[in-house]
């Protein structure tokens, strides 16, 4: 356990205490300077806006790409207060609205139910508010961090309100499939690249990205439903936004579902673009003969 490990988490449990104002303040101003020191993850940013938006002009995209980085610094420096501060404190930064019938389902209802909770920079905000007012059993997957008491900060981080499973991507869909099957919920977030072996090429703004089909998968296996949630970091904390359930879907065309998840995920990421998660190599992996977009 690194010394610098030590002190992040710290610092991050004395700014839980800092008024919400100044906390963002400080992300606001951080954000620019990441801007600018990430070269690499910058140029990411980059090539993704470049590739998803190119009607939109270079000043536009630059801007997005700003406002990106601010928000980055700003959800990251939020964690602080979500898995710190009070939870009154907690509840009053976080607004759950939507569809009454599926809020009231993921608060007391038993229909195994896929939370389908794309990378926007609230994923963690949004999380949080759900399994605060549930006592249903709720699994969500993770990767493992390097450094183990950064990894066992963040996993306990999301283990705080609520009755909450964590599993790691190497535990295999057993365990997942037999929460959904017991009247669970499991918040999902397929839309990312991990590598050829473990996704489909489907279109994601009109460009093959290799995406995740546990979607459509692990609704079809757990007989479940699947319910978007919309994540938006907002001046008093965040606004969770939960839709209403996908009707006919998952279809026997594991295919057509994931084409069909990232369609609708352009249409919510088009209402905030800079709220998504661009920081992503969300095409690193190409379909064979193309080259790279990095």
């Amino acid at each position: 356990m690194s010394l610098t490990s030590r002190l992040g988490i710290a610092f991050m449990r004395t700014l839980a205490h800092v008024p919400l104002p100044l906390v963002r303040r400080f992300g606001a101003l951080l954000g620019p300077v990441l801007h600018v020191a990430a070269v690499p993850r910058r140029r990411v940013v980059d090539a993704n806006l470049a590739v998803c938006f190119p009607d939109k002009s270079p000043a536009e995209r630059r801007r997005m790409a700003r406002e990106t980085f601010v928000y980055v610094a700003q959800s990251w420096l939020d964690r602080s207060w979500l898995w710190h501060a009070p939870e009154e404190v907690v509840a009053r930064r976080l607004k759950v609205h939507g569809a009454v019938k599926e809020i009231d389902e993921i608060a007391h209802g038993h229909e195994p139910t896929i939370l389908f909770a794309p990378h926007f920079y609230g994923l963690d905000a949004a999380a949080t508010a759900l399994t605060m007012h549930t006592a249903r059993p709720s699994t969500t997957i993770y990767t493992t961090q390097r450094d183990p008491m950064v990894d066992e900060w963040i996993r306990e981080g999301r283990k705080r309100f609520g009755n909450v499973i964590t599993l790691n991507r190497v535990d295999g869909i057993k365990p997942i499939i037999a929460g959904l099957r017991k009247g669970g919920l499991l918040y999902l977030l397929p839309d990312m690249d991990f590598g050829r072996d473990q996704t489909v090429f489907v279109p994601f703004y009109g460009v093959q990205a290799a995406t995740v089909p546990s979607l459509s998968r692990f609704a079809r296996l757990g007989r479940a439903k699947v319910v978007p949630i919309v994540s938006k970091l907002t001046t008093d904390g965040y606004e969770i936004e939960v839709l209403e359930a996908w009707k006919n879907f998952p279809t026997d065309d594991v295919m057509a579902d994931t084409a069909l998840m990232n369609r609708r995920l352009e249409g919510y990421i088009d209402t905030m673009p800079s709220q998504y998660y661009w920081v992503h190599r969300r095409f690193k992996t190409r379909p064979e003969g193309d080259p790279s977009i990095y």
